[in-house]
């Protein structure tokens, strides 16, 4: 796998609340993805840590950062350090799972979120120097590097949303470089991952926001 980088920041790595770029500022990406995706912040989550993340995952502070991400805080929020309690006092509830098993990557992770019915798996990887890949969605393998422009859209699952969201791209003259669709169930919850060639579209994503039976628009350059 070839991993480009887009200016030396990448290469130094991210602002962050130490000490580890792929344990820290990571984890604190794929926790707050992860939060985006689900379009709440849930009210329990099963965390499933692989290899170097289930062995380190304390000393090095990737728990705080996961849990952080999922109330979403960035790296370098103050209040990292505090999330585990500041988790609690949102009454979000939280289990942590050491594997022995082998996984795709050292820096792996299963997130397990629900609230109430609704319930949601993605895996994500810490591939080092703050950047992430999203590599499982509900079973299903998608390759998400979240350097690229992505759009995420948590949506009602009713005819015509797909045909909308990309008729607003074109208008705007967005090109899509892939697009993954899935859903809870016929009728519930979809979600759209869109990555695209431009960056900076901020103000996409407002307009984006105005069609009808959508729960969120994320925009991740």
């Amino acid at each position: 796998m070839e991993l480009r980088y887009k200016s030396v920041f990448d290469i130094i790595g991210p602002v962050m609340i130490g000490p580890s770029s792929s344990h820290t500022a990571g984890a604190a990406r794929i926790g707050k993805i992860v939060r985006s995706i689900f379009g709440e912040q849930p009210d329990s989550v099963d965390i499933l840590l692989y290899e170097s993340f289930a062995k380190t995952y304390r000393g090095h502070g990737t728990d705080i950062a996961l849990v952080g991400g999922l109330l979403g805080m960035e790296p370098d929020d103050e209040r990292l350090a505090d999330s585990l309690k500041l988790a609690h006092e949102a009454n979000m509830e939280v289990l942590f799972v050491p594997k022995k098993e082998k996984a795709e990557h050292p820096n792996s992770v299963r997130l397990i979120v629900s609230k109430g019915e609704r319930k949601m798996s993605v895996t994500g990887i810490s591939i080092g120097g703050g950047n992430i890949q999203i590599s499982e969605l509900n079973g299903f393998k998608i390759s998400l590097s979240m350097g690229t422009p992505t759009f995420i859209i948590v949506h009602q699952d009713l005819p015509g949303m797909v045909a909308k969201v990309t008729q607003i791209l074109s208008d705007h003259e967005v090109n899509i470089g892939t697009m993954t669709v899935t859903r809870e169930s016929k009728g519930e919850k979809a979600i759209m991952i869109i990555e695209v060639d431009e960056p900076n579209q901020q103000e996409l994503t407002k307009t984006l926001a105005t069609l009808p039976h959508l729960y969120s628009v994320n925009f991740f350059d």
